[in-house]
């Protein structure tokens, strides 16, 4: 079950506060998905890779936070359910390696 106070304090924390493209996003008032905290819901499917290796712009962010691994940015449809508990069908960004599994997932616009 989803609690939604406690997933998006989780959610706040694994993010660490505030980026300084998120502040400077919030600033510019543009409309950004970085602190719209969600959990996906079933599979991702329509898996693709967008980008591997040196083709990553955050590739040595990648290696230096996570580790030496193949990298890949991918991109996928799934079911999500925000903090207000709404589901919606999105598009979903993410990078993966081998042996390091799923990182900075975020979700770039809704589907339906």
């Amino acid at each position: 079950m989803f609690d939604e106070r406690r997933g998006i304090r989780e959610a706040e924390e694994r993010h660490g506060g505030r980026t300084a493209a998120c502040k400077l996003a919030h600033r510019s008032r543009r409309r950004v998905s970085c602190c719209v905290f969600f959990e996906v819901v079933g599979e991702i499917s329509n898996v693709q890779p967008i980008a591997v290796g040196r083709r990553i712009r955050q590739l040595s962010r990648l290696k230096k936070l996570y580790g030496a691994g193949r990298w890949r940015k991918m991109k996928g449809e799934a079911l999500i359910r925000l903090a207000s508990r709404e589901l919606r069908r999105a598009e979903l960004h993410w990078y993966e390696a081998h042996g390091v599994g799923k990182r900075n997932m975020k979700f770039k616009r809704y589907l339906d």
